[in-house]
């Protein structure tokens, strides 16, 4: 018998747990729990700290996975969101599209972050076997969140940096709906001064919002951004209007993360501006 879900809803938040430097899960949960939504964590791996630093305590819940989500079947439980971030194998993303095929019920809504590259390039633990099962998590998802690098990816089209104009992004995002998801916001898109995020969904005008760039890339920011767009989409706010809040409030994270000093590899310091951000 299935766990009543109550008043209170609930998002599944498929992650690595990383104990130092402000991403994954320990961005997720308290940005989704502040925008009044329970956060159900499910670790992928538990590392000391971030990969960007020269060394790192690492240990891979793979195996541990499948144990994990049949005890919450077991327990008869359900979800309103399931996010994923993140996910460091071939193994683990088949996992993870079976938990969805298991747990997405008509109401849930899915959305993935296809954590794969940036500037051009994959991350080199990912194999052309692991881009095309990330290929088959998307089709899954309600909303997904890539950024340039990662969309090109998906769709076998070739990168470029800059010069990106509205009808190739248009048609990039048109290929991006054909593998499954009916919303979709392609982040980090250089625009001179400016970042820009692409907004695409059935039925609507597509949009570039842009946002002033601020200082240095910061890690985690990607992480920020992908669980407010989930939090206010099991909120039942409008996509357009999310990915727009999303895209201001990492900005402010960066700019008081710059005025109080923090080293970029400690990412953003959002716990300062919290309140700032409105359920």
């Amino acid at each position: 018998m299935k766990e009543a879900l109550g008043l209170q809803k609930k998002i599944a938040a498929v992650n690595d747990l990383t104990g130092y430097g402000r991403c994954a899960l320990t961005v997720s949960l308290p940005v989704i729990s502040h925008m009044k939504i329970q956060c159900c964590p499910v670790p992928t791996s538990v590392l000391s700290n971030h990969t960007g630093y020269p060394e790192y305590f690492f240990d891979d819940y793979t195996e541990k996975l499948p144990a994990y989500f049949g005890m919450w079947k077991k327990l008869g439980l359900s979800f309103d969101g399931i996010m994923t971030g993140f996910l460091g194998s071939q193994e683990q993303i088949g996992i993870v599209e079976e938990f969805i095929r298991q747990f997405a019920g008509e109401d849930t809504l899915v959305i993935v972050d296809p954590v794969m590259g940036d500037h051009g390039t994959i991350a080199p633990t990912y194999t052309e076997e692991m881009c095309r099962e990330m290929r088959r998590l998307v089709s899954l998802a309600d909303i997904i969140t890539p950024n340039l690098t990662e969309a090109c990816r998906l769709t076998d089209t070739p990168y470029k940096e800059k010069g990106w104009k509205k009808a190739e992004l248009s048609a990039l995002a048109g290929k991006l709906g054909g593998l499954g998801p009916g919303k979709i916001v392609i982040t980090g898109i250089p625009q001179g001064e400016f970042m820009g995020n692409y907004v695409h969904q059935e039925g609507r005008q597509p949009a570039l919002f842009r946002t002033h760039k601020e200082g240095e890339e910061r890690c985690g920011t990607g992480d920020l951004f992908a669980s407010i767009v989930a939090a206010d989409a099991v909120n039942g706010v409008a996509f357009a209007r999310s990915v727009k809040k999303a895209s201001l409030f990492v900005k402010k994270c960066i700019v008081k993360s710059m005025e109080m000093g923090i080293p970029q590899k400690n990412g953003v310091c959002f716990e300062e501006i919290l309140h700032l951000l409105k359920p």
